[in-house]
């Protein structure tokens, strides 16, 4: 028998004699083993636990979580307390229910054809998410409106001063993205890929990514964004360009803001 010299689809590569079997469907596409109960779970499980230590911060603080009297280290503190227990959590389902190689189970290889996730992000922040948003704030002007959007991102950059200017282009450019990408994309979406059709999936990703936001505003535009992610996603089986796309997405929109 002649062994083939080239690699599967995607890139995706073997596991090992365990696992790579259990991790491709019928149509060939790599299939994790995160089950649709271990998603809701997990991401439940993480949440409550940000939420406990998101309170304890504010009590600590003292501050409004949506005032402007909030301290220059509360996005950070903020920001961690939600990473932390998600991070903890995609490790922990990778040595229990992956192959224990975290960027094979969650997709993050990157590849030079990620970067076409920069143009990507950058016209979704200018195009996509103003043409979605635009029945909206023509229907309901004083919900939808480009204030009410840009509300909460021009409020981190109004209060962002000195040093922690940079702290807010690392949270906002750079963590945020690499963190929710694997969440949302490497375990969510790839997970709810193992028991529901593909564009079902992608769907429901992309509504859970902009349900959890909390921002009425800013809802039907991280939605059409989310599910651009998702299709990068799909198309590629990691998470690397969605995560490019996301930083991209970000770092237009903080850029929109500074030159204002």
């Amino acid at each position: 028998m002649i062994s083939a010299n080239w690699d599967p689809p995607f890139d995706e590569r073997p596991y090992g004699e365990r696992t790579y079997a259990h991790h491709v469907s019928r149509s060939g596409s790599p299939r994790t083993r995160f089950s649709v109960g271990f998603v809701i779970g997990g991401w439940l499980a993480c949440y409550s636990v940000a939420t406990i230590i998101g309170l304890v911060i504010v009590s600590v603080s003292g501050a409004d979580p949506g005032g402007d009297d909030q301290p220059p280290w509360f996005l950070l503190a903020s920001a961690l307390s939600l990473w932390i227990p998600f991070v903890v959590m995609l490790r922990y389902a990778s040595r229990a229910r992956g192959t224990g190689t975290f960027r094979d189970d969650f997709g993050l290889r990157f590849r030079w054809a990620d970067l076409a996730g920069i143009p990507i992000g950058v016209l979704s922040q200018f195009f996509v998410v103003g043409l979605v948003s635009y029945p909206f704030q023509r229907a309901f002007p004083d919900t939808f409106n480009s204030a009410k959007i840009e509300e909460r991102a021009r409020s981190l950059y109004d209060a962002a001063t000195g040093p922690w200017l940079w702290v807010l282009f690392f949270v906002v450019i750079i963590g945020a993205p690499l963190v929710e990408e694997l969440v949302y994309r490497g375990f969510i979406h790839s997970g709810l890929r193992s028991r529901m059709n593909d564009a079902v999936a992608l769907v429901v990703a992309a509504a859970w990514f902009a349900l959890v936001h909390m921002q009425l505003a800013e809802l039907p535009g991280l939605f059409a964004f989310g599910l651009v992610l998702g299709t990068c996603y799909h198309l590629t089986r990691r998470v690397s360009m969605s995560i490019v796309a996301h930083m991209a997405f970000n770092a237009t929109g903080i850029l929109f803001l500074v030159l204002r």
